[in-house]
């Protein structure tokens, strides 16, 4: 009888989020058009769309078009029912987002790093995070949730298992913001972040298999295969930035050699740029003014940037397949500069029908990518009541 009752139990649970992941995705539409489209018969429809009223995350409108009878009432998402803080952490910055449970931002918050000590990093992080906090709108449930991607490897508990970028090993960063906030926290690796920022709001809506390459400081890489997100058995997929694309080449913090991200990186930009002006405190702001100033030199350093990309993109296209992928992070700034060399190296590979049906782009969120998509995470747990994904991922 117990077993019964917990199917009835995950069974109406998996209804009532097939009918509110109608109306978020139709929005506005009828009880009749739910009831059609989800396969529902309309006495469950009714009752379930009840529910959701009872909860504010849906509500009525006027009557919309009539097929012949009477106008049907419509219904709408709530939106603004609760909100979300997506984080994109980086070396250097943190970029905070406020988002309604949609993904529109509401407010976003910037703050540059002067170090990357884990007391340093936290106090930063608190400060902005209880900022957004108060600025939130008054609603139904307020913060729902905070995510926060972060530069290293995340395992499948939400602990830092290692970012080495940020010299961070075992941290428990998800037990301390929800001891703070008494709310539930997300932590995943920016790029997958990243990559869900790209297909619920930029550039990968419509493809269903996507690599992102978040090329920041370091590289890490974001993989959606069959419109799911892949982390691996433990979580750890996507350290692509550590691939080896020089054999016996410079030294990295991984204990690695000639990793992609000593070559292709922003901190790799920088660090050259640095060396042949002499200038130790250039940022990718400095070299972007001297690009567009037709600067050679710098012209120059951002071109071999670019070659060091696409070789990487092609390891990428050889290994996946996908029908996207998109360069974002800080180096997207760099595109009109970026895409001319990634182009020449990956149009060398003789293998020309790995690029049937692929494009090759940049970002259309620019450095939104990773906060957008962390804060998308919070909102679907949200939405998603937990026993409901546990049951069916």
């Amino acid at each position: 009888m117990m077993k019964h009752s917990m199917n009835q139990h995950l069974v109406k649970v998996s209804n009532k989020s097939l009918v509110l992941q109608t109306i978020i995705d139709e929005t506005p539409l009828s009880r009749a058009t739910i009831s059609q489209m989800s396969g529902l018969n309309k006495g469950t429809v009714s009752s379930l769309v009840n529910e959701l009223l009872e909860e504010e995350l849906i509500f009525e409108s006027g009557p919309g078009e009539s097929s012949g009878g009477r106008r049907p009432v419509m219904l709408h998402f709530n939106q603004r029912a609760g909100y979300s803080i997506g984080i994109d952490l980086q070396v250097n910055r943190i970029l905070a987002v406020l988002t309604d449970l949609k993904g529109t931002i509401i407010m976003e918050q910037t703050m540059k790093l002067p170090s990357t000590a884990y007391s340093s990093v936290c106090q930063n992080l608190h400060a902005i995070i209880k900022l957004l906090i108060e600025k939130t709108p008054q609603s139904r449930y307020g913060i729902v949730g905070i995510g926060v991607g972060v530069p290293g490897i995340v395992n499948n508990s939400g602990v830092i298992v290692h970012a080495p970028n940020l010299k961070w090993k075992s941290i428990e960063l998800k037990k301390e913001l929800e001891q703070t906030y008494s709310l539930p926290v997300i932590i995943d690796n920016e790029a997958n972040g990243g990559a869900y920022g790209e297909k619920m709001f930029g550039a990968a809506k419509h493809a269903e298999n996507v690599i992102y390459i978040s090329a920041g400081i370091g590289i890490g890489v974001g993989i959606i295969l069959n419109n799911q997100l892949y982390r691996g058995v433990n979580g750890f997929s996507g350290e692509m930035g550590h691939t080896t694309i020089q054999a016996g080449g410079r030294n990295c913090i991984c204990g690695n050699k000639g990793c992609w991200e000593l070559y292709a990186s922003e901190r790799a930009l920088l660090t050259e740029a640095k060396k042949v002006y002499k200038k130790d405190e250039l940022d990718l702001d400095d070299l972007i003014q001297l690009a567009n100033q037709n600067d050679e030199t710098t012209l120059s350093i951002i071109r071999e940037i670019g070659l060091y990309l696409g070789y990487g993109i092609n390891s990428i296209m050889n290994t996946f397949n996908p029908n996207d992928i998109i360069i974002g992070n800080r180096l997207a700034s760099l595109q009109s500069y970026l895409q001319e060399p990634i182009e020449e190296v990956t149009n060398q590979n003789r293998y020309q029908f790995q690029q049937d049906n692929l494009t090759i782009h940049f970002s259309s969120l620019a450095t939104h990518s990773t906060a957008l998509g962390m804060a998308a995470f919070a909102s679907e747990a949200f939405i998603r009541p937990k026993e409901e994904i546990a049951y069916f991922t």
